[in-house]
């Protein structure tokens, strides 16, 4: 148990850091959240470490009287057990005032907190918590207050908020500005490496990001899952880094990996994606048994992410380009898959019950690779009777006819920019 004078100056300490000015980035997801903050669900901002989650937490306190904020990423608090929210509860009080709104930063890293989180909802307050491991967060509320919660997924920059911290506000018309395009296209050049995590942007050192994966690496898998072979996990990374968006088998890395069993990999790839890490994407088939049984492909959280833990030299630029594509649609909501019959379609989107979208990503068209990527988009078109599709290039545009469907080759960063889903 926790002293009540250490965790009084613990609530002062953080209440100075949350409450520091700072410049705050406005991000595409603020304005959904404001908007579900009249509502009695508890909100869940969950994403990667480091992405911005405490921003957003502050952004929104700053909007809103008799807000309080505990951290539970704090070292200090590692003695914190659930018969201690009481007594926070009160310092709060103490600190704050009168508190209507909580905020919790990582809150999952105390057993059983979903108890006080419902005493506090059930009290009429407003909670909004963070938590940067998916699968824990999901598995206490799924449980214990289903249907009583919202959840965000909070990601790195997106390609206009990267504009946003550069200092770069497009016009509405900047892409048809020769200018204006041009500063575009530099800065998306620099996003496609740089990638769109806060801190690194700011500091541009590879030394905080290697921490950083090494700390997610450890802290939310190895000692989180209390994982023996670290070297396997170590390994595995290594492979999916330098593989993103090609496809794979778990018993083709079961046999990379000299394991005996595949499940090994499929839960050490499952405590991945809860960290936000890395995600797979399936091969959509009308079967389930065959979809789960197909393979599957592998993206990241971020290029920059990739290619530090990536053992490629000179990344394949056109992977980047489609790893960029698969995060923003996740950003988006989207529900996806890639399609695969004689030629492969890089993503299709459904809704519902329905696939209402075809695209395909590469850096550019030309002779070598025409045939191959306007027939993966044509194939998927034509299963799924769409009566257009799009090719996502670096910056390509052009309106193709072929076989009565209409194809929309249109630059990447546009697409981000005018936020247009195909």
């Amino acid at each position: 148990m926790i002293s009540r004078e250490l965790l009084r100056h613990i609530v002062i300490q953080q209440k100075a850091r949350i409450e520091k000015p700072g410049d705050f980035i406005e991000r595409t997801l603020f304005g959904r959240i404001m908007a579900a903050m009249d509502d009695d669900r508890i909100l869940i901002l969950s994403g990667i470490r480091r992405c911005g989650k405490s921003t957003l937490l502050q952004a929104i306190k700053n909007s809103r009287p008799g807000c309080c904020y505990a951290n539970f990423e704090d070292e200090r608090l590692l003695s914190f057990r659930a018969e201690d929210f009481f007594m926070l509860d009160e310092i709060l009080h103490e600190v704050y005032g009168t508190c209507s709104t909580y905020f919790f930063d990582e809150i999952q890293n105390v057993e059983k907190f979903e108890t006080f989180v419902r005493r506090l909802q059930d009290d009429g307050k407003k909670v909004i918590l963070t938590g940067s491991n998916a699968a824990l967060l999901s598995r206490e509320f799924g449980t214990r207050l289903t249907g009583r919660y919202k959840l965000f997924e909070v990601y790195p920059f997106s390609f206009p908020e990267y504009l946003l911290f550069r200092k770069i506000r497009p016009a509405e018309n900047a892409p048809y500005l020769t200018e204006e395009k041009a500063v575009l296209v530099r800065e998306f050049r620099q996003y496609i490496g740089n990638g769109g995590m806060p801190e690194y942007l700011k500091n541009n050192d590879p030394d905080y990001l290697r921490t950083l994966y090494e700390n997610i690496l450890y802290r939310d898998i190895i000692a989180r899952f209390s994982i023996r072979r670290q070297r396997l996990v170590r390994e595995l990374v290594g492979i999916l880094a330098s593989t993103i968006t090609l496809p794979f088998t778990y018993n083709s890395l079961k046999k990379t990996l000299g394991l005996t069993n595949a499940i090994t990999v499929k839960e050490y790839i499952s405590y991945l994606s809860g960290a936000y890490l890395y995600f797979e994407l399936a091969r959509f088939d009308y079967s389930v048994k065959k979809q789960l049984g197909a393979p599957r492909k592998i993206y990241c959280i971020d290029n920059a992410m990739s290619t530090l833990a990536g053992v490629s030299i000179t990344p394949d630029k056109g992977r980047l380009l489609e790893n960029i594509v698969y995060i923003e649609l996740r950003r988006r909501g989207q529900e996806i898959f890639y399609f695969s019959q004689e030629r492969e379609c890089d993503f299709i989107l459904r809704d519902a019950r329905r696939i209402t979208a075809a695209l395909q990503v590469c850096w550019e068209v030309g002779q070598e690779n025409r045939k191959r990527e306007i027939e993966g988009l044509l194939g998927a078109m034509v299963e799924f009777d769409l009566a257009d599709g799009t090719i996502l290039t670096f910056d390509q545009e052009d309106e193709l006819h072929v076989e009565g469907k209409k194809i929309i080759l249109l630059p990447v960063w546009k697409w981000l920019v005018t936020g247009n889903t195909p």
